[in-house]
């Protein structure tokens, strides 16, 4: 009998993204975010392989390179373990890419997680922790599997409670790549330090309008897209803001507004979806 797992990975959106500094030793950027997971996931189905091979294919949509954060997982978690098993990945691909919303870092998560126990491997926390900080800054918060209060590169967390909130979520036809970003002398570095208590003490009907994102001019400048998506959510009465490196936008919804309210987009080649927040992770007791 097969060994096989489905695996949800779920999406997270950025309510803010403040650029504080740079880290003097490599000047990696110094951040600070609140990653909240909502209900828009990619599926991974895990099955057991004896022969120590690690292989992927893609169910839907668009093809990922042979080497995608996934492989990448599971040949860091081989290293690391010693394991001699394999694995077959099938990847359910639905959160856009180059989008902001972590899909592959959200995918990887799901992995370790996944042949954590397929593989029956026994790795401290920590050092899972430090592995997934190794494949990119956004993997760590999806293995702590609740909303998260991130700071420094990606890996200083706090676990946050959340209100429940409901978004419409939009991503133009094109996507952007968080290198430019990040590499533009017009990108803001010196925000003000803001703190946990400040942030959680503007309470339930405010806490989701907080700071704002500093990607988001030099990535409007990359991305027309962006400044029309913005102008679209305005025209219907909705705050929106860029999650991530974008290009994806989001706006919250307000208690009681129709679920399906503009779900036709600015064009018809965007995707747009209505998310809400998720208590935690699928897989948060894993």
């Amino acid at each position: 009998m097969k060994t096989l797992y489905d695996l949800q990975a779920p999406a997270k959106l950025n309510t803010f993204l403040h650029i504080v500094g740079r880290r003097p030793e490599d000047g990696y950027h110094l951040l600070q975010s609140a990653f909240v997971l909502i209900d828009w996931h990619d599926t991974l189905h895990l099955e057991l392989r004896h022969d120590g091979q690690i292989s992927r294919e893609d169910e839907a949509g668009p093809g990922l390179p042979g080497r995608d954060l996934c492989v990448r997982a599971a040949q860091a978690l081989q290293a690391a373990t010693g394991s001699t098993l394999g694995v077959h990945i099938r990847l359910h691909k639905r959160i856009p890419t180059q989008a902001g919303m972590g899909g592959g870092s959200s995918d990887a998560a799901t992995c370790l997680l996944g042949l954590m126990r397929l593989w029956k491997a026994a790795l401290p926390r920590p050092a899972l922790m430090q592995l997934a900080l190794g494949l990119g800054a956004d993997v760590p918060f999806f293995l702590l599997g609740r909303h998260a209060w991130v700071e420094g590169v990606g890996e200083r967390l706090q676990a946050l409670d959340m209100p429940p909130a409901r978004f419409l979520v939009l991503k133009p036809p094109v996507g952007l790549a968080t290198p430019q970003i990040f590499a533009s002398p017009e990108l803001r570095r010196d925000s003000e330090t803001a703190t946990i208590s400040g942030f959680a003490a503007l309470g339930p009907d405010h806490i989701y309008e907080f700071g704002r994102n500093d990607l988001q001019p030099v990535a409007q400048q990359l991305c027309p897209e962006i400044a029309q998506g913005l102008q679209w959510l305005s025209e219907r009465g909705l705050k929106g803001r860029m999650t991530g490196s974008g290009s994806a936008l989001f706006a919250r919804l307000p208690d009681g507004a129709e679920a399906n309210r503009g779900l036709g987009g600015p064009a018809d080649d965007w995707v747009v979806r209505v998310c809400s927040t998720l208590q935690m992770h699928p897989l948060a007791d894993w």
